[in-house]
């Protein structure tokens, strides 16, 4: 029943008008959600984490305040990805077309290590989250790409270690893909959460047939269309949407 109301709820959201606010809130399973959808032929979605000189953004108000200068500004953004105390990316980071660091395939501690983790990568007119070994064994060319983990959602399946009881409760934030790579879905647990809901939100609820997790606990969202500016933290990695100054176009 609940995923029945969702899907009507969800359906009568994706026809908006492209103008619309893209980011809507979405409750699911007893918690609130902020998810964004993003139509990767016609919005503008890069990564950022340093400015020429290499000093790191760390906040979205000072990566819109550089957009600026170049007759840009932020749309919707968030934190893209996990970070060395440097704000270093610590996988994989493709930026325009640069790898600034590169892809780690080992089981490790903390998530990031909880393989399989996986690629989000963004190319010309699509996107795609693609399990960090099956990357490596065949890399894609990326405009974009950040490295993260725990793979949320693999081909339509929960990440095995995921316990639907599980007690580590976060807010987090992730990035799914439809099956076309057409559309890429930003999603923001508004309270926390464990990793069992939060990976079922994007199975059942959008209905993408991969996600990744892209951090916990410092995760935000940044959306011009409703005003909202989580702060917190320095962030490392941003994932966000970007369009002219003036909004036109």
């Amino acid at each position: 029943m609940m995923r029945g109301l969702l899907a009507l709820v969800l359906g009568a959201w994706v026809a908006l008008p492209a103008a619309a606010d893209p980011c809507e809130s979405v409750a699911f399973d007893g918690a609130d959600f902020t998810v964004c959808r993003i139509d990767v032929a016609r919005d503008d979605l890069r990564l950022f984490r340093a400015d020429a000189d290499g000093n790191p953004y760390g906040s979205f108000r000072a990566l819109d305040r550089a957009l600026a200068q170049r007759g840009e500004r932020l749309g919707v953004a968030m934190n893209g990805g996990m970070y060395h105390p440097d704000r270093a990316p610590v996988g994989l980071y493709v930026e325009d077309h640069v790898e600034g660091a590169g892809i780690v395939t080992r089981e490790g501690p903390g998530n990031f290590g909880l393989l399989p983790n996986g690629v989000f990568c963004v190319q010309q007119g699509r996107a795609a989250v693609i399990e960090s070994r099956a990357f490596a064994a065949d890399p894609p060319d990326c405009a974009y790409a950040t490295q993260s983990g725990p793979m949320l959602v693999l081909g339509g399946a929960l990440h095995p270690r995921f316990l639907e009881d599980g007690t580590s409760l976060y807010r987090r934030n992730g990035v799914g893909v439809s099956a076309d790579g057409s559309t890429v879905y930003l999603a923001i647990s508004d309270e926390p959460v464990n990793f069992h809901h939060f990976a079922r939100l994007f199975r059942d609820a959008l209905d993408v047939p991969d996600a990744l997790f892209l951090d916990g606990n410092i995760s935000r969202l940044y959306s011009r269309g409703d005003g909202r500016h989580d702060g917190g933290w320095p962030m490392g990695p941003i994932l966000g949407t970007v369009e002219p100054l003036d909004g036109a176009g």
